[in-house]
């Protein structure tokens, strides 16, 4: 992303930060629009076929007929799995591997319980990448240096949050479930940093996927931009519910 874009991206939140505290209708508003929309989309860009609406039933106990059991089970574990995020954001609880499986324990709870929370223990090969995740010897090591990466990066928090999600997926540290698993900890990273969560959709999923690759071969800019979109279309939504007019673009820095 850009640092022109960045900036912009950066005022709009500032804009929204200045508002804080919002009233609580309107901040438990906000979050429960968002739990449904990242859980549709976080799940449906690994495959899940509900839509907005139908995720939205399933969350309030209503079955939607003619949809497989496993849609619907994603995306309660999604939903639960988000509930601890947010939590855990409002906290100063270290980022973990301990924290970690424990998330992928609530992402994969009811639809796939044999493997909730647990690092995987055979190679696997990652669809459309020519990246080789680590052997399965290396991964408890690989998650506890990158937690410790966690702690330590500097910078910018889109650019270094996008980057730690790109790393923790080279990792592939489970059978299945990451990429559900390391958006929420994409989220929770972008939320201690006082910015909303990165909303990707399922129409962004060839660009994301796309990124990751870029990123695996030491090119981080195109994660970054896909994640900076994804703020920015939380932000739009923030600024829409509160009334807020759009801001004129920055000022571009003249250099001697």
């Amino acid at each position: 992303m850009a640092v022109r874009a960045l900036a912009s991206l950066d005022a709009r939140v500032r804009r929204l930060q200045d508002l804080e505290p919002l009233p609580e209708p309107t901040r438990a508003s906000l979050l429960a629009a968002l739990r449904t929309r990242v859980t549709q989309a976080s799940t449906a860009i690994e495959g899940n076929h509900l839509t907005i609406r139908e995720t939205q039933l399933i969350l309030e106990g209503i079955t939607v007929g003619g949809k497989p059991l496993r849609d619907h089970l994603e995306v309660l574990d999604h939903a639960e799995a988000w509930d601890a995020m947010v939590e855990w954001a409002r906290s100063e609880d270290a980022v973990t591997p301990f924290l970690v499986r424990s998330l992928h324990a609530l992402v994969m709870r009811r639809s796939q319980p044999d493997i909730a929370g647990q690092l995987r223990t055979a190679p696997v090969a990652i669809a459309g990448s020519p990246l080789v995740p680590p052997d399965p010897v290396l991964v408890p090591g690989a998650v506890a240096d990158w937690c410790e990466q966690w702690r330590l990066q500097a910078g910018h928090p889109v650019q270094v949050g996008a980057a730690m999600h790109a790393a923790l997926m080279a990792i592939h540290p489970f059978t299945d479930g990451n990429g559900r698993t390391g958006r929420l900890l994409l989220t929770l990273w972008l939320m201690r940093h006082h910015y909303p969560p990165a909303l990707l959709e399922p129409r962004d999923r060839k660009r994301y996927y796309a990124a990751l690759q870029a990123a695996d071969g030491g090119d981080p800019r195109p994660i970054t931009r896909v994640v900076g979109h994804g703020i920015a279309r939380t932000v739009t939504l923030y600024e829409r519910v509160l009334g807020l007019p759009s801001l004129p673009a920055p000022t571009p820095v003249k250099h001697p």
